[in-house]
């Protein structure tokens, strides 16, 4: 059983993984079917990210399918088994459906910009 995590706003993929509204999880059985799906909103704590991915182990989550997100939150999710794929965009099931499929691959957009600034797509 694979769990996919996407930071979720409004049912759509948020683009930033830190100061995300809430996680959706995504079960997906070994045929690459979604079977399940389940949301939880990250403490509100989590700024920066500091308590978000023990969370994410926690709940069996291996792979994260997101928008933007900075190289180093991408370092501390592989170093705890979580395997990111950033580029996401729109409805968070047709994100995982996507990826599920190889139609999405790790865009590698890294966003510089902390706090509350906006940040443009890096390519």
């Amino acid at each position: 059983m694979l769990k996919i995590a996407v930071p979720t706003r409004d049912g759509m993929v948020d683009e930033h993984f830190g100061h995300c509204q809430s996680f959706t999880v995504f079960l997906v059985d070994e045929n690459k079917t979604i079977t399940g799906e389940e949301s939880f909103t990250p403490p509100p704590s989590c700024g920066c990210k500091s308590n978000l991915i023990p969370i994410l182990v926690e709940k069996g989550v291996t792979a994260l399918v997101g928008g933007n997100m900075g190289e180093g939150a991408v370092q501390r999710l592989d170093q705890a088994g979580i395997r990111v794929t950033r580029g996401a965009s729109g409805p968070v099931r047709e994100a995982v459906e996507a990826w599920l499929s190889g139609r999405l691959k790790d865009a590698q957009i890294v966003c510089h910009a902390h706090g509350d600034h906006e940040c443009g797509h890096h390519h």
